[in-house]
């Protein structure tokens, strides 16, 4: 074994002559411990709501969306097209119009979006899995029916299983009437609501309306199959970085091909900045807590003087002596951040399977307990974090201990 890794063992196991250095010592490991398990728990938080709430995004982004650059609608390739559906990871396409309009039912009206979607929609996504009154249904002997986000069924007292009552949609046309001055500029089409979605994020639930993507096209007049978006789902649970760039490179660059953090980049953004925050901030209190460990290893090198002088004396060099009190640091920093990590991922099991930490007011929102998910990248994180702090705080104790000069002893 390695000469002072054997003696810093020795240092950190054996009885100290002043009872203080064991205290401060033990303190120092749970600071240690308390920093490691608060950096896992916290990071592993901000991981889970990222989880769950991209989750939820899922229901309604696909794996990947095209547009194109310039304009806002676009006739598909069908040469392109059926070269897409022929890449080995490609599951499903979808083609999806997307436009404002208002909303008319009963005495109530609203602006949102209407959005066209294909036969293939749900295939792409888990919408269907998301409604929560009513069924997925878009058309049926010859009858046009929406799907509606929970938001817009709330502002507009929609009641999808009330068949007597129609929702208009109202567009301006294109096109200028030709007729009298006066004329009707909006264009107005009537449909079923026959179900509700919830998404629980309000940029879907509070805005989109879904309709068949006939009626879309029939609406904002467009006559030559122009679609908004390429909605596409590749093979889960495979790498389909290949496949994204084939995709790319059939459809060219008039077209924007964007994967699923691309589609909420400014939201996964947000949750990286405050997941990093929050680990520089407990950071800086691991940091103060490695003041004790200073404070430990300073004591244990007043105790242990004579036996650096002994060591001196009998030809152990400054570097050596130095090594053994940074190689006993980091063992004070390596015991605390191994009972941090058990005591994290034990903590973590415990509120996955039972949720025992809740949100405050969690029965008003989807999830009652806070999510956690621990991620390996963390754990090696933290890691080296604790490792750098308890190396730097080792330092200055070890350089006073290698300059302990040598036992001199006169006959």
């Amino acid at each position: 074994m390695n000469l002072p890794v054997k003696i810093a063992r020795r240092y950190l196991f054996s009885k100290k002559s002043t009872n203080a250095i064991n205290i401060i010592s033990g303190i120092s490991v749970f600071g240690i411990t308390v920093g490691t398990a608060a950096l896992i728990l916290v990071m592993s938080v901000f991981n889970g709501f990222g989880d769950f709430i991209g989750g939820l995004y899922d229901a309604f982004n696909p794996d990947l969306k095209v547009s194109p650059i310039e304009g806002k609608v676009f006739t598909p390739d069908l040469d392109k097209l059926n070269q897409i559906a022929s890449l080995d990871n490609v599951v499903a396409i979808a083609r999806t119009l997307e436009e404002n309009a208002m909303f008319e039912y009963g005495n109530n009206n609203d602006f949102g979006i209407i959005k066209g979607v294909d036969q293939y929609y749900d295939d792409v996504t888990s919408i269907d899995t998301s409604i929560i009154r009513g069924n997925y249904a878009l058309q049926a002997d010859g009858v046009d029916y929406a799907v509606i986000g929970q938001g817009v069924e709330g502002k507009m007292d929609i009641n999808v299983n009330d068949m007597f009552k129609s929702l208009a949609v109202y567009m301006p046309k294109r096109k200028k009437s030709s007729g009298l001055a006066g004329g009707n500029p909006l264009k107005k089409k009537y449909l079923k609501p026959v179900g509700t979605f919830a998404i629980y994020q309000n940029d879907f639930d509070d805005q989109y309306v879904l309709v068949p993507m006939s009626f879309a096209q029939d609406i904002l007049s467009y006559k030559n199959n122009e679609v908004s978006f390429l909605e596409i789902k590749l093979a889960p649970e495979k790498d389909n970085s290949q496949t994204i760039a084939q995709i790319k490179d059939i459809l060219g660059s008039s077209f924007s091909v964007k994967d699923r953090y691309e589609q909420d980049e400014a939201f996964f953004r947000i949750m990286k900045l405050e997941k990093w925050i929050a680990y520089i901030l407990l950071t800086f209190t691991v940091l103060l807590v490695a003041f004790n460990m200073i404070g430990s290893l300073w004591m244990l090198v007043i105790d242990k003087k004579s036996d650096i002088a002994i060591l001196k004396s009998i030809g152990a060099t400054p570097a050596l002596v130095r090594n053994i009190f940074l190689t006993e640091g980091m063992m004070l920093s390596l015991f605390g951040m191994l009972i941090g990590f058990i005591l994290a991922v034990v903590l973590c099991l415990v509120q996955q399977r039972f949720g025992i930490i809740t949100l405050q007011g969690g029965d008003a929102f989807i999830v009652q307990a806070y999510p956690v998910s621990m991620q390996i990248g963390d754990f090696v994180l933290v890691f080296f974090t604790v490792l750098t702090i308890g190396a730097v705080a080792s330092l200055f104790p070890a350089l006073r201990a290698s300059r302990i000069p040598a036992m001199i002893r006169e006959d």
